[in-house]
């Protein structure tokens, strides 16, 4: 039972014991203040340190810079290779599994083991990998090193241990599947070729075993000689020199023709009967030329030759089409009789695999489809019709269709808002896919106890919105919205859009969605804010703009004051400026020369349209250009449904909207929002100086999007989708001038996008602390920097971050007038000056710099410096994060009202008290009142989060109002009125009136305050040497948590409100920006982000989760017999060769090849090796898979012993019958007639 004591109301304003500052409050975290209370509030937590366990669940889109792709025809799964060592493997919908190598190296080939449940993978460091598949998590039973040559080909032949493996040098060695052991039989290069062959034949490109006769295995090189090696013999049968490169090689199925694919885009196809030249040679794309010769062309990456009984055979390629079209996109040609189709593709094809209906290579073929896997995409070709559609694709793979800028997750949603949502989005799929069922269908997949609902939302950079359902471990979109509707095209003399995106001026920012009012927000790169309302009727509708002029005039200088770690202020008096808010209102003006003056970014559409169901845009919201500047980025948004009110700020200020009434209620800069009670000194400006020098001013963040008017540092959002991940390193030296301070700042969760060198910044040491460049000029000072940052930088310096910013020069400090004003002015000697560091979302550059725990610790210290030596040091304050909720604005309030949380960049927390009417006619009509500003609280680092609890533990949801269309028939007995739902913090409490609590989440550091007395009563430290990048207050096991995810990687639980740690798990060093822009939390333990531009990778931190994982999770093999090899008929048997005589155990076990060298190759057993035996022979199914498997050899060593016996006996037979014959022929002989 945890215990914690309220404070008395208005205690701490007279005792400095229950201050933040206190040591009471200020200590480790979860010891509650010791003051003394005549009442105690019990709240019992129920979640400990068991309730949590952090892993991986499941991967979810396309298959970032795939590889390598692989099918299994038996068990119907598909696996797809990618660069970065990673193996997703698919089957029917629900089954989808992702490995990862150990070693990061790009997978090279894939090979099934075909119905056994394995599969090999090899690497790019040469290492091939042995994947148990009849696990739910797959793991590598064996591993071969190979260390004197580089692998360049693999093949497996079907139902056959032995692998061959091909080299870079041209020999081929072969593997024992089982054992993962190297055979000693090896086939070199140079016995391979004739010895009179002068040239290397290059590496191996191509093995196959000949239909035919499995003894006889087809080498193929790529400098253009192919071999058939007579494996039993250890010689070639024949050698084909062929002039240009081969690429692949594909055989008829009868085994007496082979098709190859050249460098020139030729196809070559061979007789087997005449191995001297090619009985046909065709360029299925060169044209022949006026001058009698053929065009050039592309080289044929590979073909496959396939079979049919009912028609004539397909040949399919990849390339060949002619170099002289230029612009032309990647194509795959499908040749079938003499009729020849291209299929254009979007992306550039990896690989591509035939489907056929037999997985034996001597049987008809009877190809049905095609894999065609590009570098963006995956899709599948029906060959079963003339037109060749393609199959509909039930994997969620077009997560990247445009680059993916924010994410947001939703569990535990309303049950009927998934149908919804899939009902209107099915109105809007395309058709003309094929009819029959998608064909890879393997594997098994159950619900399980994973019940409830989820959605996930993505923003993507051309301002589109996808709504996926992500409930049991799946993802399928429900319902896609495009913003750019909403707004006319630019037009391309008009470059305000573009100075502000780039080419992506709809990009989508941050998303605010509420299930339960179904009301969701959009933000926009180019500084706009889009309101939609759902609705199931189409209606003819048009959008109501607002734009709103939102700056900040004076510069002025913060510095800490004494007084920082205080968490109550004195109430304003009747000299706070806070009781005469300005709420101005833009005009919406423009200018007739198209000045950049008063003027959004974009232009709404003015005319009236017809918009069908779903999302229907009620609002728009546009920042106005000031002085030819852009607006500023917007930092945060909140919207609340139940008072129809909209909140947004950036680093100038703060605007509330009443979307009921479409008018701006509330439009203030940060500053003013203090009053009396700001916490930190000011400097105004002063006339007398004006440095311009650019060594003497601050310089503008790299995650700025523009630094002036002459040359602006454009960073597109597809920044995120950057193909390479270039690590770039800042270093900088320590300055030794006593006046050339360091100013320590952190990384906020940005809802800008940084571009990827500041992503990519690093400290010197092991600490990811970030730190501020000082704008003081001291000998030492030593600034590297990459040379495509050198350029903006230039531009960069000397210019503060607002686009109405004036150079900051010495004046007298304007002291806010209260009883702690004569504090805020002590300075104590010898101190260096220091500012207060703001976060990146206050647009200032961030770079690494060697610091001590001295300079850490000052961080937040009081600061001393004189106050000439804060000159020409200004900052903004960003409005971080807000929140609508029944809250007490101030100490004295007796009931809860409707308030506003504002949390800055500076760690400062505003509640502003609001005045809603409640009567549904005079809420359309009488306007929304703002109360001045209440409590002030402190942290430590930009706020992040904020949360309610009632004095129970129990967290109180914001009010909201019951969704109601408003295009439905009206309903003249029901009238459509308005229907809010409310959970007052008093509301489950047995006395009126106990308060609540209320839990406040920095970069830094955790606080819970007892509301309304403002006291803290818990704090906790999150981190020192990093920062909180993502922070929320969770539901877990019918309780609740703060989970929080730092930029070292870290995540962390912490229990509420006594904020114990519960878990801290170092997951995942912060690589990039991608993942701290797209990392959430949501309720149940999950999470989830964005791996890579193609991928979301979904993870939990329950304990219960985490146990039940495994039935959660799809099967991927399922026993299925092997289909029966086709009888092959007297004639064909007689005729057909030995091929079922060939004993490989006979020829490459060690018996007879000795073992291989052990310098060659080394065996690596795997984590899964013993473990992962056991668990795939444990159950019903491994029991029958493993004895169906004993059956299969024990029947196919019995028909080998028979026929080996029906030889035996013939041969006994045929002795008996000579030697009859011999004797009766010398019976009657006499001796002298021998």
């Amino acid at each position: 039972m945890k215990k914690f004591r309220k404070v008395l109301d208005g205690l701490t304003t007279s005792s400095p014991g229950g201050t933040i500052g206190s040591p009471s409050c200020g200590s480790a975290a979860g010891t509650p203040t010791a003051a003394p209370t005549p009442k105690e509030i019990d709240v019992q937590e129920t979640l400990v340190s068991e309730n949590f366990q952090l892993c991986k669940t499941v991967r979810h889109g396309f298959p970032y810079q795939p590889t390598a792709l692989a099918f299994d025809p038996v068990q119907k799964i598909l696996a797809i290779g990618s660069r970065s060592g990673g193996v997703r493997i698919l089957g029917r919908p629900g089954v989808d599994c992702y490995c990862q190598h150990e070693s990061g190296a790009a997978v090279l080939q894939l090979q099934f083991l075909i119905n056994e449940g394995a599969l090999v993978t090899a690497c790019a460091d040469d290492t091939l990998h042995l994947w148990n598949l009849r696990q739910r998590r797959p793991a590598v039973l064996h591993s071969l090193k190979f260390n004197r040559e580089r692998i360049t080909f693999c093949h497996l032949p079907f139902q056959s241990k032995w692998l061959y493996v091909g080299t870079e040098r041209g020999n081929t060695h072969i593997v024992n599947i089982e054992s993962f052991i190297l055979s000693g039989y090896v086939i070199m290069w140079n016995k391979a070729i004739e010895l009179s062959t002068k040239t290397h034949p290059g590496p191996v490109v191509h093995l196959s075993d000949s239909p035919k006769d499995e003894g006889k295995l087809l080498i193929g090189f790529e400098g253009g000689t192919i071999v058939q090696w007579d494996l039993r013999a250890k010689k070639a049968d024949f050698r084909i020199y062929y002039d240009e490169a081969i690429h692949s090689v594909s055989w008829h199925h009868e085994g007496k023709q082979f098709m190859c694919s050249h460098s020139d885009g030729s196809l070559t196809l061979w007789n087997l009967r005449n191995t001297t030249k090619p009985f046909q040679v065709t360029f299925p794309h060169g044209k022949i030329q006026k001058d009698g010769r053929k065009e050039s062309c592309k080289p044929i990456l590979k073909v496959e030759y396939k079979t049919s009984r009912s028609s004539e055979p397909f040949v399919i390629f990849s390339g060949g089409l002619s170099y002289d079209k230029a612009g032309r996109r990647p194509a795959l040609t499908i040749m079938h009789g003499k009729a020849i189709t291209v299929l254009e593709m979007d992306h550039p094809i990896v690989e591509f695999m035939v489907l056929c209906e037999t997985p034996y290579n001597n049987e008809v073929q009877e190809p049905y489809a095609v894999v065609v896997l590009l570098e963006k995409d995956l899709i599948v070709v029906d060959l079963t019709q003339s037109n060749y559609p393609v199959f509909e694709n039930p994997y969620p793979m077009d997560i990247h269709e445009s680059p993916v800028t924010c994410t947001a997750y939703f569990a535990d949603c309303p049950p009927d808002i998934i149908p919804i949502l899939y009902s209107i989005g099915a109105k809007h799929k395309k058709t003309g896919y094929s009819q029959k069922e998608w064909p890879v269908g393997g594997g098994t997949w159950t619900l399980g106890s994973h019940t409830y609902s989820e959605i996930i939302i993505t923003g993507h950079a051309d301002g589109s919105i996808k709504f996926w359902d992500a409930s049991a471990f799946t993802l399928q979109m429900l319902y896609k919205l495009k913003t750019s509707k909403v707004f006319e095209k630019p037009k391309p003399g008009d470059g305000r859009a573009a100075e502000m995106g780039e080419d992506d001026p709809f990009a989508v920012q941050m998303v605010s969605w509420c299930p339960h009012s179904r009301i969701f927000c959009v933000v926009g790169i180019s500084a706009h804010i889009i309101l939609y309302r759902f609705s199931k009727y189409e209606a003819n509708t048009q959008t109501v703009s607002l734009e709103v002029r939102l700056q900040c005039e004076p510069e002025d200088i913060i510095t800490p004051s004494e007084n920082e770690n205080n968490p109550c202020f004195s109430e304003p008096t009747s000299h706070s400026p806070q009781t005469h808010y300005q709420h101005p209102v833009s005009p919406g003006s423009r200018t007739p020369d198209g000045a950049k003056d008063s003027v959004p970014s974009l232009k709404v559409k003015e005319k009236m349209v017809r918009v069908p169901p779903g999302y229907q845009s009620d609002l728009v919201i546009q920042l106005l250009w000031v002085d030819g500047e852009p607006p500023q980025q917007i930092t945060s948004l909140d919207i609340n449904s139940a008072y129809g009110l909209l909140a947004f700020g950036n680093c100038n200020g703060l605007a509330v909207v009443d979307y009921l009434q479409k008018t701006v209620i509330l439009c203030i800069s940060t500053l003013d929002l203090y009053g009396a009670t700001d916490p930190y000194q000011r400097l105004t400006r002063s006339p007398r100086r004006n440095r311009q020098s650019t060594s003497e001013h601050c310089m503008r963040g790299l995650s700025n999007f523009y630094s002036d008017s002459k040359k602006r540092i454009r960073t597109s959002y597809q920044s995120l989708t950057e193909l390479t991940d270039n690590q770039q390193s800042i270093d900088m030296e320590r300055s030794k001038s006593p006046t050339s301070v360091h100013y320590p700042t952190s990384l906020h969760n940005d809802p800008r996008i940084l571009p990827e060198p500041v992503a990519s910044l690093r400290a010197s040491h092991c600490s990811p602390v970030f730190y501020l460049l000082d704008n003081v000029k001291g000998p030492g000072r030593k600034l590297s920097l990459p040379t495509d940052l050198k350029t903006d930088l230039d531009h960069v310096n000397g210019h503060c971050t607002s686009p109405t910013s004036q150079p900051c020069s010495a004046g007298k400090p304007r002291i806010p007038m209260g009883p702690e004003g004569p504090r805020l002015t002590r300075r104590g000697p010898g101190r260096p000056p220091f500012r207060k560091a703001q976060s990146a979302a206050c647009m200032e550059i961030s770079l690494p710099v060697s610091h001590t725990e001295e300079s850490r610790e000052n961080s937040f210290s009081r600061s001393r410096s004189s106050s000439v030596s804060s000159i020409d040091r200004d900052t903004k304050e960003a409005i971080t994060t807000l929140q609508f909720g029944e809250s007490y604005g101030r100490k004295h309030d007796a009931l809860p009202t409707p308030c506003l949380w504002v949390g800055t960049s500076l760690g400062v927390v505003i509640l502003i008290p609001l005045s809603i009417p409640t009567d549904h006619e005079e809420r359309m009509e009488d306007p929304v009142t703002v109360g001045p500003s209440g409590a002030v609280l402190m942290l430590k680092g930009s706020v992040l989060r904020f949360a309610f609890l009632d004095c129970n533990g129990a967290l109180i949801q914001s009010p909201y109002e019951v969704w109601r269309d408003l295009n439905a028939p009206e309903d003249p007995d029901r009238p459509r009125r308005r229907k809010l739902v409310h959970f007052s913090p008093s509301s489950s409490q047995d006395a009126f009136g106990e308060g609540h609590l209320a839990v406040v989440c920095s970069e830094r550091q955790a606080k819970v305050f007892l509301m309304p007395s403002q006291s803290c009563l818990f704090v906790h430290n999150i981190t020192e040497s990093s920062f909180v990048l993502r922070a929320d207050v969770v539901s877990l096991c019918n309780s609740v948590c703060l989970a929080c995810f730092c930029a070292n990687g870290h995540v962390m639980t912490l229990s509420l409100p006594s904020l114990r740690p519960l878990m801290d798990v170092n997951y995942l060093p912060l690589t990039d920006m991608r993942i701290a822009r797209t990392f959430c939390f949501t309720n149940e333990g999950q999470a989830l982000y964005l791996s890579s531009p193609t991928e979301i990778q979904r993870i939990t931190y329950s304990q219960e989760m985490c146990d039940n994982l495994q039935e959660m999770l799809g099967e991927l093999f399922t026993p299925i017999e092997t289909p029966e090899a086709q009888n092959r008929g007297f004639l064909k048997g007689f005729f057909g060769g030995n091929a079922h005589t060939f004993d490989r155990e006979e020829l490459f076990g060690e018996a007879a090849a000795g073992k291989a060298s052990r310098s060659l190759a080394q065996h690596i057993p795997g984590q899964g090796g013993v473990e992962g035996m056991k668990v795939a022979a444990s159950g019903v199914v491994g029991d029958l898979a493993r004895a169906r498997i004993a059956l299969d050899e024990r029947g196919q060593r019995l028909g080998e012993l028979e026929e080996r016996t029906a030889l035996m006996m013939t041969s006994a037979e045929t002795f008996s019958k000579h030697a009859h014959e011999l004797m009766l022929k010398c019976k009657d002989k006499k001796w002298y007639q021998f």
